[in-house]
């Protein structure tokens, strides 16, 4: 590649994939960094079902007519995982606590909230990158929350785009990448390195089933 990019997968929670054009190989030191970012889609969607029982903000539309609550904002941010060193994970319930902090809000500002913490804790994962993306491409069901990617433009400072926009299909990535993980192990090439699993260095996994 010729430009360091960042790739964000938008799913119950957050990921980011930075790649580093100065890099040959996937297994070179800092050549790929990846971690969980914070809460994505999991609060919007559980908050919306609960209050108005669909199962997710269409095109953000709800959060675009909402006012975000920047206290609750500001005080979900001071928690320590958005300090801690990367890598890092989560898991979808990590969060749970969000829908009591926008009980007392309106569906609309609650919406507006929960996205505001999103679009927040990926630009707070600058902090952690060695090197700064030149581009962001956005994958996962949230690619298609117009006010996140909107947000998201707004704040990084730098062009942000959904994959589709750079010629790959969102709805196939997932399983793309778990074929080349796969051609990998076959190749007996390294899946995990330090700065994406906290492996003490790059390593092979996986195991071939032959029926």
């Amino acid at each position: 590649i010729q430009e360091t990019v960042a790739f964000v997968n938008l799913g119950g929670v957050g990921n980011i994939t930075v790649v580093n054009k100065d890099s040959q190989t996937p297994e070179e030191e800092n050549s790929l960094i990846a971690f969980d970012t914070g809460p994505a889609n999991a609060p919007i969607n559980d908050f919306v079902f609960s209050r108005l029982g669909f199962l997710y903000d269409k095109n953000g539309d709800l959060a675009h007519r909402g006012n975000v609550d920047k206290r609750i904002v500001d005080n979900f941010l001071k928690l320590d995982f958005f300090d801690r060193k990367p890598p890092k994970s989560l898991d979808r319930n990590d969060f749970y606590f969000l829908s009591e902090l926008v009980s007392n809000l309106s569906d609309e500002d609650g919406a507006a909230t929960l996205t505001a913490i999103c679009i927040e804790t990926i630009c707070m994962s600058l902090k952690h990158l060695p090197y700064k993306p030149s581009r962001w491409f956005i994958c996962g069901g949230g690619r298609n929350n117009r006010t996140i990617i909107k947000g998201l433009q707004k704040r990084l400072n730098a062009p942000v785009l959904t994959v589709e926009e750079v010629g790959l299909d969102g709805d196939m990535l997932e399983a793309q990448a778990f074929g080349y993980l796969a051609a990998r192990v076959v190749n007996t090439l390294p899946l995990s390195s330090p700065t994406t699993t906290g492996c003490k260095s790059p390593t092979i996994g996986g195991r071939i089933s032959k029926p």
